[in-house]
C-alpha cells in the first residue's frame, strides 16, 4: 500500500482537482465560501495527512475503488492509497459553517460575490450544530462569513451567533473581515481563535484584486491582525496568504516573517481558479509540487525561530489541513 507523504500531498495539491468514480461519490456537497464556492469536492486521508480536491472530470487524477480502500491515479500510476473521509460540515471533524454567503465585496479571486448567496439565520446555524451534536460528531465549531452589507454589521452578526453557540462548550474559530474592535467583540462573545486573511503581502497584487475592499487596505488588515494577538494570543490568530497569484517567494518569506514577528500564523493556500473567475485570474497559475514544498519548509522555520507552533490550532484551516501544506 502507498500511503500519501508530504511529497505527494504536494503533487495532489499542485493539480488540485480529482475524477472520481460515481460510485465514490459522497453526497453532493459544496464549498460555499472563499474561492472554491460552489464546487463539489471531496476530502481524502492516507498516512496521517489529508487533501482536498475539487470534482473535476476534466482532471489528470483519477479516484478508484480498491477492495475497501480507494486509490489515487495518474498515468496509469497509484500515487496513494486510502479512504474517503465523512465531512460533518464544509470539512471532517469540524463543523465549519458559512454565515452570509454574500459579500459587497469584489475580490478577484473569489467567487463569492459573484453569487448572491443566502444568509443563515442563527435558527438554521443552531439547527446544524444541534444535528451534529445529536449524532456525536461536535468537536469544535468554525463560522466564516462574506459581507452581506458592511464589515462592522457581519462582526455583529456573528458575534451574536457565537453567544448563542455558548452552551455546547467547544472551542470556535471564526474567519472574517476584520472591521474597528472586531477583536475585542469576537473575544467577549465566545471565539477561541480569529482568522482575518491579507489573501497577499504584495501592495501591488492586493490593490489589483482586492480593489474592491473600499478602504479595507492591507494595512488595516495587519493593524487588526496585530490587535488581535493582542486580545487573543499568539498561536492563537492566523491569516491565508494565496500562493499562484503572481508573488515571488521573497514576498511570501518576507511576509511569513512579518507576521509571524506579531504573532501570527501564515497559511499557504495554492490559488483555487473558479470557472467564475478564469478571466479575472488568467495569470493565475497554481504552484507546483516543489514550490509548495519549499515554501512550506521555510514557513516552518521561520515559525519555530519565533516560537509559533500550529499544532496548538484547535479549529479553522490549522486544524483542517485539507487545503495546504500546514506548517
Amino acid at each position: 500500500m502507498i500511503l500519501m507523504d508530504e511529497t505527494i500531498k504536494a503533487a495532489l495539491l499542485s493539480v488540485g482537482t480529482v475524477d472520481i468514480e460515481e460510485t465514490l461519490l459522497p453526497p453532493p456537497r459544496t464549498s460555499t465560501a472563499g474561492p472554491g464556492m460552489g464546487l463539489q469536492n471531496v476530502f481524502f486521508s492516507s498516512g496521517g495527512l489529508r487533501v482536498r480536491l475539487e470534482v473535476n472530470r476534466d482532471s489528470p487524477l483519477r479516484m478508484i475503488r480498491k477492495d475497501d480502500h480507494v486509490v489515487i491515479i495518474r498515468d496509469n500510476k497509484e500515487l496513494a492509497e486510502g479512504i474517503i473521509e465523512e465531512v460533518v460540515a464544509h470539512c471532517p471533524g469540524q463543523v465549519y459553517i458559512t454565515v452570509s454567503e454574500r459579500c459587497i465585496y469584489n475580490c478577484q479571486f473569489c467567487s463569492v460575490p459573484l453569487s448572491k448567496g443566502k444568509i443563515k439565520t442563527r435558527e438554521e446555524i443552531l439547527a446544524i450544530v444541534e444535528r451534529a451534536a445529536q449524532n456525536g460528531k461536535l468537536k469544535v465549531i468554525a463560522l466564516t462569513s462574506g459581507i452581506a452589507t458592511s464589515p462592522d454589521d457581519e462582526i455583529d452578526r456573528v458575534a451574536d451567533i457565537v453567544r448563542s453557540l455558548a452552551p455546547y462548550q467547544v472551542p470556535i474559530g471564526v474567519a472574517v473581515h476584520p472591521a474597528k474592535d472586531s477583536s475585542r467583540k469576537l473575544k467577549e462573545a465566545g471565539v477561541s481563535e480569529v482568522k482575518y486573511s491579507v489573501e497577499t503581502m504584495d501592495p501591488e497584487i492586493f490593490d489589483r484584486i482586492c480593489r474592491g475592499r473600499k478602504g479595507h487596505t492591507l494595512e488595516f488588515i495587519l493593524e487588526s491582525l496585530r490587535e488581535a494577538v493582542g486580545v487573543f494570543g499568539r498561536n492563537r490568530v492566523s491569516t491565508n496568504i494565496i500562493i499562484g497569484l503572481g508573488e515571488t517567494d521573497e514576498c511570501v518569506r518576507k511576509g511569513v516573517e512579518y507576521l509571524a514577528k506579531m504573532g501570527v500564523i501564515a497559511v499557504l493556500r495554492p490559488i483555487s481558479i473558479s470557472p467564475m473567475r478564469k478571466e479575472a485570474l488568467a495569470h493565475a497559475v497554481r504552484p507546483s509540487p516543489e514550490r509548495l514544498l519549499e515554501l512550506t519548509t521555510m514557513t516552518r522555520e521561520i515559525l519555530r525561530k519565533y516560537g509559533l507552533s500550529t499544532r496548538e490550532s484547535q479549529t479553522m484551516c490549522l486544524a483542517c489541513t485539507g487545503c495546504d501544506l500546514t506548517p
